[in-house]
């Protein structure tokens, strides 16, 4: 199990780091498909206002943590809500699942694999 987690932590720190730094300085070409109405005009409304270099900024920062296996259970606090988004992207704005489906469910089980880490948000009644 632990060569699995190990496994799916770089994965997952890889995918982020490489299309992290890529938005910053872009090395893999790749074409663009053409996007639904409502992905334009949301990427319209984001785009120019610095919010995907601050998301961009967190992806490269969480998948390091992911790599480097120091607290990695913050680098999960720090990506998972960022592969959820890109989730709903994907299922919500262009209509079918795709890369961020898969990576959401690949921080969904590093999260139950460091789930000792996350007691406390996962208590019923936690104790103050």
């Amino acid at each position: 199990m632990r060569w699995a987690a190990l496994a799916v932590r770089m994965v997952v720190g890889l995918a982020f780091v490489v299309f992290g730094l890529n938005y910053f300085k872009p090395f893999l070409t790749m074409e663009m498909p053409a996007l639904p109405a409502p992905a334009l005009t949301f990427m319209g409304a984001i785009a120019p206002t610095g919010y995907l270099d601050a998301v961009k900024v967190l992806e490269v920062l969480g998948s390091l943590l992911l790599l480097s296996g120091r607290f990695a259970p913050l680098g999960l606090v720090i990506l998972t809500p960022i592969a959820v988004n890109i989730a709903f992207w994907d299922i919500f704005l262009i209509g079918k699942p795709a890369l961020g489906v898969i990576l959401t469910a690949l921080c969904f089980l590093l999260v139950a694999y460091y789930r000792r880490h996350f007691a406390g948000v996962f208590a019923p009644a936690p104790v103050i």
